[in-house]
């Protein structure tokens, strides 16, 4: 089978001559230290191995769990928040028939649900009116269990399911993804008997998707994480460390970004895409690279937009902006539905001229059109080719991407695999709520609050 491609011209033009050249040793130092565990972080490298690692009878135990939820749920809750759901939603987004779900016609796949993500009571409510008298189940995704979004919500949901089913048949259908040992929802997985799956110390959230946080819903949802494990599993080799830069997309990838970053001003990247299938790849690389590469100041500020659609709201910033910005475009070679363009006797709208031919025929000239006007535009333009949208090559996709944000982050010199400005919101929420022990917190926050009236 192929692998994804990358083609780098129309942004490597926009530097120096010499410059990719002379970002070589930068890229080669930056996978030495993921290769010997010597860079920032390096506590949670194990994503870089992590296809290769991951066995088939693993995969057999998290296909079997899924089908038992297959079973018995008409729909199944993910409850995670960021990188406990985000590639998930992703995968299953990407692959999933856009309406099947509201005219529920798809009886082999339960509908999936997510939540945890956020502290909408609006969402809540409706979600918990949208769950009455139905049969579902919930996978738990949380290392600690007390990650504010997804406990309160795994606290309703738990409720709930206890209520409808019995709390026999509830500890079927409720997964706790969590850690090996310690952590609330350890705790209450354990108590209650729940089927678990760990989140392995050294993955981070954000590259957990090729873990069981993100391959158990996956599999829920009716898709094949074989096939999602053995591109990644390609993509680690076509990536590794021995390929040479001129045939490894990752380390190019990650080389040229940061260039235009440090030599060209561009601080702004948008990935782009023309299949809103998409939509929610683009979400998931936000959290990959925003937390892993936005510290000390530093650091590329990653933008999503849904072409054509955006080009309508979008475009003209992008076409003539400020020119702080560069474009990742990700694109799918082959469809896989056919739609051809009908004819109309009185072409009101003038568009006979497109009869017989394929709609997606018409939305890659729009594709390469909308990059060629970017560019000339000042735009530096990468493009990230599938040649079809399943899993194999969204596996190869996760990966690549992966790779080159642990190059990149190294080339910046920043530890690209902790997090630590997330916890500042949460410190003055628990001190606004009047948490036990954010006492001192509190107290600061209301003289603050004072003053600024």
């Amino acid at each position: 089978m192929k692998n994804i491609s990358l083609d780098i011209t129309k942004a490597a033009q926009f530097l120096k001559d010499g410059v990719v050249k002379a970002y070589e040793p930068k890229v080669k130092a930056a996978q030495e230290a993921l290769k010997n565990g010597t860079c920032p972080g390096n506590d949670f490298l194990g994503w870089i191995n992590l296809p290769s690692e991951t066995t088939e009878e693993f995969l057999n135990e998290i296909q079997a769990t899924a089908n038992t939820l297959r079973e018995k749920c008409e729909c199944v809750v993910v409850a995670g928040i960021g990188g406990s759901y985000l590639g998930a939603r992703a995968v299953i987004e990407a692959l999933g028939n856009a309406f099947a779900w509201l005219v529920n016609d798809d009886t082999k796949n339960p509908n999936i649900l997510f939540a945890g993500n956020n502290i909408g009571e609006d969402y809540l409510a409706e979600l918990t009116d949208y769950l009455k008298n139905k049969k579902f189940g919930v996978i738990n995704i949380s290392k600690s269990g007390t990650t504010t979004e997804t406990a309160l919500t795994f606290r309703l949901l738990k409720k709930q399911c206890e209520e409808q089913r019995g709390k026999a048949e509830a500890k079927d259908v409720i997964v706790a993804v969590t850690d090996a040992k310690k952590g609330a929802a350890r705790t209450c997985a354990d108590k209650e008997g729940y089927k678990t799956f760990v989140i392995p110390d050294n993955v981070g959230g954000r590259f957990s998707v090729l873990t069981p946080v993100g391959l158990l819903p996956i599999a829920v949802a009716g898709f094949d994480i074989k096939a999602l494990v053995k591109g990644a599993q390609d993509m680690e080799k076509a990536t590794g460390f021995d390929v040479p830069f001129e045939e490894n997309i990752s380390a190019q990838y990650a080389a040229i970004r940061q260039a235009l970053y440090k030599e060209e001003g561009k601080k702004i990247e948008i990935i782009a895409d023309f299949q809103p299938k998409l939509h929610y790849i683009a979400e998931w690389w936000k959290q990959l690279y925003g937390e892993s590469e936005g510290k000390d100041n530093k650091g590329i500020f990653p933008a999503g937009c849904d072409f054509t659609t955006d080009l309508h709201s979008m475009g003209q910033w992008i076409q003539e902006g400020e020119r702080s910005i560069f474009e990742t475009v990700i694109s799918i070679e082959q469809p896989n539905k056919k739609l051809l363009f009908p004819h109309d006797d009185e072409n009101l709208d003038g568009l006979n001229f497109l009869e017989g031919k394929r709609v997606d025929e018409v939305n890659k000239m729009a594709e390469l059109g909308t990059r060629l006007a970017h560019v000339d535009g000042g735009v530096p333009n990468f493009r990230v080719s599938l040649p079809e949208l399943n899993e194999y090559y969204l596996g190869q996709l996760i990966y690549f991407f992966e790779m080159a944000c642990g190059i990149s982050g190294n080339i910046q010199e920043v530890n690209a695999f902790n997090q630590p400005g997330v916890e500042a919101y949460k410190k003055n929420m628990f001190a606004l709520l009047n948490k036990p022990g954010y006492e001192a917190d509190s107290k600061a926050i209301q003289e603050r609050l004072a003053k600024e009236k």
